[in-house]
């Protein structure tokens, strides 16, 4: 089984951070990971996860990335992440390119994504921290968001061509965008530093719709994937009861 980090953000949103630590510990998480890490105490975030023995796996970098106009501003919120990361003990910084910008071209909006991750790759490098590249479905939660197919996802980390720039392949996005989540995953896992799972329709948990998680993660496994699969989803029923039916449709398959 790989190991499986907890988006506190999304599987527990109703008791402070800290407390969320605990209950994701005690609910067998490998690890967490949450979203803007801006407005959070970081220290007692920081705290509670040294306690429980969990490592920090991701938060997001913030930044828009695909518009020339905003590419300084786009690398000193990167940097400022990454560095922030680097304190932590955070391993992935997720960086969502942005919207897509009316009246560019979409290669002028690729290759400012592309400059911008190059100008950070050292940063990263040199803090051991991975940023991961997040393609988001534009069909149902994120209209007009650029980066929608992991076929480009990849050609960009190709292009940034940095250990420490990878793809995060979010299997509830992809299989709304394009579908042939095995394929499209195990072909590339070289670019993939991290997953997100959530069950297709509705992003709930795992084992609730139409994707075999077991199948996925048992793909996952043979093609030497050693990063983590993040639970980002919103709970059907009581968060632990969700999680537990997360864990073995993971494990399990759906039955």
């Amino acid at each position: 089984m790989v190991d499986v980090s907890f988006c506190l953000e999304m599987v527990y949103d109703d008791e402070p951070f800290a407390d969320r630590v605990d209950r994701a510990a005690d609910a067998g998480a490998d690890g967490i990971e949450f979203w803007d890490w801006r407005e959070k105490e970081l220290e007692t975030i920081e705290a509670a996860a040294k306690e429980a023995g969990l490592p920090i796996v991701g938060c997001v970098a913030g930044g828009t990335l695909t518009d020339p106009a905003r590419a300084d501003e786009a690398v000193e919120t990167i940097r400022e992440s990454i560095e922030t990361a680097s304190e932590i003990g955070c391993r992935s910084l997720i960086s969502t390119v942005g919207q897509d910008q009316a009246g560019l071209e979409r290669d002028v909006q690729h290759q400012n994504i592309v400059e911008v991750l190059s100008t950070v790759a050292p940063d990263a490098e040199d803090a051991d921290v991975t940023i991961v590249v997040e393609p988001l479905n534009a069909a149902v939660d994120h209209p007009g968001y650029y980066l929608t197919a992991a076929r480009e996802g990849y050609e960009i980390i190709e292009a940034v061509d940095s250990p420490n720039v990878k793809l995060l392949y979010d299997v509830y996005h992809q299989q709304i965008t394009e579908g042939n989540i095995i394929q499209n995953l195990t072909e590339n896992i070289e670019h993939v530093g991290h997953v997100h799972v959530a069950d297709v329709p509705g992003r709930h948990e795992p084992g609730t719709g139409e994707l075999n998680y077991a199948n996925v993660v048992t793909a996952l496994e043979d093609s030497g994937y050693d990063g983590y699969v993040g639970l980002e989803f919103a709970p059907t029923e009581d968060p632990d009861e969700a999680v537990a039916t997360a864990l073995d449709a993971l494990e399990d398959g759906v039955e």
